[in-house]
C-alpha cells in the first residue's frame, strides 16, 4: 500500500469520522431545538388543562400536558358528575362542546347497563331541559372516556405521573420581567416551552416562578367587600345544632375539645385569617345491589371523629348529612349537607403549600374520613334508625375508580393559592363592577364551605366560614385575572388559581369556567407565539375577536340589572352603602332597582339588631339640611326600618321607614336637621319586619331645596 494512498485513507476516515460527529450534534441540536420549539406546555390535566390543549392543537400549536397523577380531568373526572353552572347560557366553546358530547355518550344504548336511558331523572340546577344538545351530570368514566376520546383525537401528548421539582424545577430568564424556559420534574425529566399554563388545582407552578399569591381569606377591608374573612353571622346554612356540648366529657372542660374543634378560633369578624374552605371526595355511589360496594369500617377506624355528629343526632338533626344527587346508571354525585357531614372540616390548612408527602398524608386522613363517616352513618346505633336505613342501601361502585375498591384519588380541593396577578377578581365583579377584559364568564353563587369548628361565648360547638350568596347575572372574569403581575413573569397564565379574592373565587371555582378559561388561556398563548409578544401585551380586540370565532361567549345576553343612579348626579351631598361603615351580617346585593351605584346592602331579613349602617357625611357648611333616604322598594321590605339622625347637639332622633311602599319610589324624606360641618344617621335592622335595605343618604342644604324637586330627584338626565 503506498504511502499517499495511507494518507488518503485516513484523512477519508478523517472525514467519515468528522461527518458522524457532526451528524450526531445536529442530531442532539434538533432535539434540543424540538424541545425548545413546544409552543405549550401545560402543567396539569385538570379540566382546564384539557380544553386548553385542544384549544392548542386546533390553532396549530405544538403542546405537551403533564399530569402529576395517572388520570387526566380532575375533579371532572374525579367525581362531580353533578355539574355546578349557575347559567347554562354562560357557557360556551370547548366547555360547551364537553358537555355536548356526554349527550352523545348518553344517546348510545351501550352507554346504560344499570338502568335505562328511560328511568334516569336528572334533577337539581343540572337537569337537562326538552331540547337541549347537552347533559349536565354523568359519571365519572363517561367524562373520562370523552376526554381520552379528544386526546386521541387530537394526538395531544401527556406525560403521566410525572411531578414539578418545587424546589429548583422552574428555569429562567435573569432579565425582568422574566421568561419561564422550561420546567424540571422530580424525575429530573425537563420540558421546554414558548408559553407554560399553570392548570393545577394548587398552583405549583406559579409558585415555584415566583408569581405573588395568597392563601386564605382577605379581610373585607382589603378589597372593599362584605363576605370575605371570618364570617360567624353568616353562618346560617352547614351549621350545627345549638346547644352542643364541644368537650370529651360533657361539661367538663378539662377533659379537652372534641377532635378538629380549633381552640383558637372564630377570629376577628370580617377579619383575615389562614384558613381554607373545607375540602371533601365527590363519592360516586350506587344502590344497584349487583355494583355495590358496601361501606366498611376502615383501618385505622377514629369514633372520637364523630362524636360531634352523634351528638348533633341527639340535638335534633334527623336526616342524611348529604346531597344525593342522580347521575346514569343508579350512581350518584355525593356532596356536602348539614352541620356534620362530608366536609372535613379545618383539616386542610397546611395543604396548599404542603409538601408532596405530607399532601398524600392529608389525602389519606381526608379519605379515612370519610370512610369512616359512611361506615358510622350506616351503623352506629346512635344514628336515628332512618338515616341508617336510607345510608345503608348505597355503597360504593364496582365499575368506578376500580384501583381503589371505588374510591378515588382526586381529593375536591376547592381552595388552595390563589395568584396576586395583574387583576385581582373581588366580590364588586361577581356583584355588577363590569371588567372590559373579559375571557369568559362565571355565573354560581358566592359559596365558600364552611372553614372552622369553635366554641361560641355560650360555650357550644358552631361552624364558620359557609357564606352562600347569589341573585347576580353572569358577569366577565378579566383577561388580567389570568396574568401574573407584568413584572413577574411573562410568558405564564393560570386558569385555574386565578387572581381572585376569597369570596369571588367561591363563585368563578367552578369546572366549566375552568374549562372556559383554560381555552381562552391557550388563545391568548397563540396570538402572543405569532405576534412574539409578552402576554401582557396581547391586543385585547383581537384576542376577544379570536374567542369569540371560536364558540367562547364573553358576555350575558341576558337580563340585565338596571344601572344604578350615580350619586354624583344627584343635589347636594351623597354617601352611597360603600361609604358606610358596617356592623353586623349585612350582604351585598344589585339584584333590585332604583338604588344608588352599582348595589346596596341588605339584612337577609335576619340577625335582628346585630346591623347597623352609620353614614357619614362632611357638609360644605353647617346649617339646616334635608335628611333624604333612599333604597329600591320590594314586597319583602320592612316597614319598619329604623332611621336615626344624631344633629349638630348630639340629639338622636329615629324614625321607621316603610321601605316595602312601591308608591315611595325608593325614597323617603327622613326630616330636616341642624348639623355642623359632619352629619350622621345610622340604619339598623332593631325590630324589622322584613328586610331592611341600606343604600344611599343624601344632605341637601335647606336653603337649596326648592331648587330641587321635593322628592329630591335626580338631576335632569339621570339613569332612573
Amino acid at each position: 500500500m503506498s504511502h499517499r494512498f495511507l494518507i488518503a485513507l485516513v484523512v477519508l476516515s478523517l472525514i467519515c469520522i468528522g461527518g458522524l460527529q457532526s451528524n450526531h450534534q445536529t442530531s442532539a441540536q434538533a432535539q434540543s431545538q424540538a424541545e425548545q420549539s413546544t409552543d405549550l406546555v401545560i402543567y396539569g390535566g385538570t379540566s382546564a388543562g384539557i380544553a386548553a390543549a385542544v384549544q392548542a392543537k386546533r390553532m396549530g400549536m405544538s403542546v405537551v400536558v403533564i399530569e402529576p397523577s395517572d388520570r387526566v380531568g380532575g375533579l371532572t373526572t374525579g367525581g362531580l358528575g353533578q355539574t355546578d353552572i349557575g347559567n347554562k347560557s354562560a357557557i360556551g366553546g370547548i366547555a360547551r362542546e364537553f358537555y355536548q358530547d356526554i349527550a352523545k355518550h348518553y344517546a348510545q344504548p351501550e352507554a346504560w347497563k344499570w338502568q335505562t336511558q328511560e328511568q334516569y331523572r336528572s334533577d337539581g340546577q343540572s337537569r337537562t331541559q326538552q331540547g337541549e344538545d347537552a347533559m349536565w351530570t354523568f359519571e365519572p368514566s363517561a367524562a373520562l372516556s370523552v376526554y381520552q376520546r379528544w386526546i386521541d383525537e387530537n394526538k395531544i401528548d401527556v406525560v403521566y405521573g410525572q411531578r414539578l421539582d418545587r424546589d429548583a424545577g422552574v428555569m429562567m430568564t435573569r432579565s425582568r420581567p422574566a421568561r419561564i424556559i422550561g420546567i424540571r420534574m422530580e424525575s429530573g425529566e425537563t420540558y421546554r416551552g414558548k408559553m407554560f399554563i399553570d392548570a393545577t388545582y394548587e398552583g405549583d407552578l406559579l409558585a415555584t416562578a415566583g408569581v405573588s399569591y395568597t392563601v386564605g381569606r382577605e379581610a373585607n377591608s382589603q378589597y372593599g367587600e362584605t363576605l370575605n374573612g371570618v364570617q360567624t353571622r353568616m353562618a346560617r346554612h352547614h351549621q350545627l345544632f345549638k346547644g352542643i356540648d364541644p368537650y370529651v366529657v360533657p361539661g367538663n372542660a378539662d377533659s379537652g375539645l372534641l377532635p378538629h374543634i380549633d381552640p383558637e378560633g372564630p377570629g376577628i369578624e370580617g377579619g383575615a385569617d389562614h384558613r381554607v374552605q373545607a375540602y371533601c371526595f365527590r363519592m360516586c355511589l350506587t344502590d344497584h345491589p349487583e355494583n355495590r360496594i358496601e361501606f366498611h369500617q376502615p383501618e385505622g377506624y377514629r369514633p372520637e371523629w364523630y362524636e360531634l355528629m352523634l351528638r348533633n343526632y341527639e340535638a335534633g338533626e334527623n336526616s342524611a348529612p348529604w346531597i344525593n344527587s342522580p347521575m346514569p346508571n343508579r350512581k350518584t354525585d355525593t356532596n356536602n349537607r348539614t352541620g356534620f357531614s362530608t366536609d372535613f372540616i379545618g383539616q386542610n390548612y397546611d395543604y396548599p403549600e404542603a409538601s408532596y408527602e405530607r399532601r398524600e398524608q392529608i389525602v389519606a386522613e381526608h379519605r379515612l374520613y370519610q370512610q369512616g363517616l359512611m361506615w358510622t352513618l350506616a351503623n352506629h346505633p346512635r344514628v336515628p334508625l332512618s338515616v341508617r336505613k336510607s345510608v345503608s342501601r348505597w355503597g360504593m361502585c364496582k365499575d368506578e375508580f376500580t384501583d381503589g375498591n371505588g374510591w378515588q384519588n382526586q381529593l375536591y380541593i376547592r381552595e388552595a393559592r390563589r395568584m396576586v396577578g395583574e387583576y385581582v377578581m373581588t366580590q364588586k365583579n361577581c356583584q355588577g363592577v363590569a371588567v372590559p377584559d373579559p375571557v369568559g364568564l362565571a355565573a354560581y353563587t358566592m359559596d365558600s364551605h364552611n372553614q372552622q369548628r369553635y366554641v361560641d361565648a355560650d360555650g357550644h360547638v358552631r361552624n364558620e366560614g359557609d357564606v352562600q350568596v347569589g341573585g347576580f347575572p353572569p358577569y366577565g372574569i378579566s383577561y388580567r385575572s389570568i396574568l401574573p403581575q407584568a413584572e413577574e413573569v411573562s410568558n405564564l397564565l393560570v386558569p385555574v388559581c386565578l387572581s381572585a379574592t376569597h369570596i369571588a373565587f367561591g363563585s368563578i371555582r367552578m369546572e366549566p369556567v375552568f374549562m372556559v378559561l383554560g381555552q381562552s388561556a391557550a388563545t391568548a398563548a397563540k396570538l402572543a407565539i405569532d405576534e412574539n409578544k409578552r402576554l401582557h401585551d396581547v391586543q385585547y380586540d383581537k384576542l376577544a375577536e379570536t374567542l369569540k370565532e371560536n364558540g367562547q361567549i364573553l358576555e350575558h345576553v341576558g337580563p340585565k340589572p338596571v344601572a344604578g343612579i350615580d350619586p354624583s348626579k344627584l343635589p347636594g351631598v351623597v354617601v352611597d352603602n360603600d361609604g358606610a361603615t358596617l356592623k353586623g351580617p349585612w350582604m351585598t346585593s344589585s339584584s333590585s332597582s332604583p338604588r344608588v351605584g352599582h348595589d346596596y346592602m341588605h339584612d337577609g331579613d335576619d340577625h335582628k339588631g346585630e346591623c347597623v349602617a352609620t353614614y357619614v357625611a362632611k357638609l360644605p357648611a353647617p346649617g339646616d339640611y334635608r335628611v333624604v333616604l333612599f333604597w329600591p322598594p320590594y314586597s319583602n321590605r320592612a316597614t319598619n326600618a329604623a332611621v336615626t339622625v344624631i344633629d349638630a347637639d348630639g340629639r338622636r332622633t329615629t324614625v321607621h321607614v316603610n321601605q316595602r311602599n312601591l308608591a315611595s319610589k325608593g325614597q323617603h324624606v327622613v326630616g330636616t336637621y341642624s348639623f355642623s360641618q359632619s352629619a350622621t344617621v345610622e340604619i339598623t335592622n332593631a325590630d324589622s319586619d322584613g328586610h331592611v335595605i341600606a343604600d344611599a343618604v343624601q344632605f341637601i342644604a335647606a336653603d337649596d331645596v326648592d331648587e330641587v324637586s321635593d322628592t329630591a330627584e335626580p338631576k335632569s338626565g339621570t339613569p332612573r
